[in-house]
C-alpha cells in the first residue's frame, strides 16, 4: 500500500513539474512574411445532401 501511495505521489509531482515547464520560444517571423496579405476566406462546406445529389447526377450521366 505504501508503494502505491508513493507511486501516485511521484506521478503527481512529475505531472506538476511537466505542466510548469516553460515552452520553447518560437523563432521570430521574417519581415517579408509579416507584410504578406491575409489569406482569402474559406468557402463554406457543401451539405451532405448536395454532395449526394451531385454524385447521383454524375452516376446518371455516366450511364
Amino acid at each position: 500500500m505504501k508503494k502505491l501511495i508513493a507511486a501516485l505521489i511521484a506521478g503527481l509531482f512529475a505531472t506538476t513539474v511537466f505542466a510548469q515547464a516553460a515552452a520553447p520560444a518560437a523563432p521570430a517571423a521574417p519581415a517579408a512574411d509579416a507584410a504578406a496579405p491575409a489569406p482569402k476566406a474559406k468557402k463554406a462546406k457543401k451539405s451532405h445532401k448536395a454532395k449526394k445529389a451531385k454524385k447521383a447526377a454524375a452516376a446518371d450521366a455516366a450511364k
